[in-house]
């Protein structure tokens, strides 16, 4: 098993040097941090000078090695809209996108345990064909469609919650969340289930079609056999197993999931990294754009190497496989 973690490791710095990669090269086609530093009253010697200065110079590998140098201890770059570090302004701006996607995750497990497994076992009752025909409707609506028709319904014509904004934010610990507060909670509704709808549909589908499945194994008949009771079968048996696979889609949509956000949070005025996102591509902050997605692309990275170590762990079998 330790072997199997030391590689998820070294396969994750592998990606992440290519995501680093990535960025930087993005960075050095398209920003000029001399252009962004000074005005157009700067003579061309003293922006060479500055450029000499910032070593903007040196080869490209050289850069790329500082780059990734500075990025080990945290330095990825500054925003000049900003005025400060690209990091410090996405940790502002993380608190908004982790609470959302978090009470948003919550939401979509939740509704998909129970529901799937109700539709597995009860294939042909109304309740889980309706839960399977509203599934396949909502894979098909795009996300800032949901937004829209939850803001109309909720916000606009029923006058319930709020359609927009964070609410009202408390401190813990320099944390500004708004899950301690009444109208934090309020401002979290809309977005949350918009978000939550990408995903849920298909849990659901997939929690169904793995339980289906497993029912129709051996060992599920033997447990039948030996006279066990059916919450014992369904619950410890047979959703156990539908479990593996289930964590597996789980920890590639949850990194899909804080992508999506982008949309969400534009929709709602939520001010979070995906607003920050756009925000700085329509003002070419390619500083914070490039720590944008080295940021994002860590999420996606560690995200599923815990969940190849969580499998791993879950199932043995797979560190066996995998020599």
């Amino acid at each position: 098993m330790f072997a199997f973690i030391v590689r998820r490791i070294i396969q994750a710095t592998v990606v992440m040097l290519v995501i680093g990669f990535i960025g930087f090269s993005v960075k050095h086609q398209l920003g000029d941090p001399v252009r962004d530093l000074v005005g157009i009253s700067v003579s061309v010697e003293e922006r060479e000078a500055l450029r000499e200065q910032l070593g903007l110079n040196d080869s490209f590998f050289e850069q790329y090695g500082r780059f990734v140098s500075n990025a080990v201890r945290g330095d990825l770059g500054y925003s000049y809209f900003f005025k400060k570090p690209a990091l410090d302004v996405i940790l502002s701006k993380a608190p908004a996108t982790i609470e959302l996607v978090f009470v948003s995750s919550m939401l979509i497990l939740l509704l998909s345990v129970p529901m799937g497994l109700y539709s597995a076992i009860y294939p042909k009752r109304f309740f889980s064909r309706l839960a399977m025909g509203v599934s396949i409707v909502g894979v098909s609506i795009p996300v800032f469609l949901t937004a829209i028709v939850l803001i109309y319904v909720f916000a606009v014509q029923l006058h319930w919650l709020p359609s927009y904004g964070r609410g009202d934010t408390v401190n813990i610990l320099g944390w500004e969340s708004g899950l301690f507060t009444i109208d934090g909670l309020r401002h979290l509704v809309l977005p949350s289930i918009a978000l939550s709808s990408i995903m849920l549909p298909l849990f659901i589908r997939l929690i169904r079609a793995e339980m289906m499945e497993v029912l129709e194994t051996e060992y599920i008949k033997y447990a039948w056999a030996k006279g066990l009771t059916r919450k014992r079968v369904w619950l410890v048996h047979a959703f156990k197993n539908t479990l593996l696979p289930v964590i597996t889609v789980g920890g590639v949509q949850l990194g899909i999931l804080i992508a999506f956000t982008i949309l969400t949070e534009t929709v709602f005025q939520w001010q979070g990294m995906g607003f920050m996102f756009l925000e700085a591509v329509e003002r070419s902050d390619t500083a914070l754009l490039v720590a944008y997605l080295v940021v994002v692309g860590a999420l996606f990275v560690v995200v599923n190497t815990v969940v190849d170590i969580v499998y791993g762990l879950v199932n043995p079998t797979v560190t066996i496989a995998s020599r």
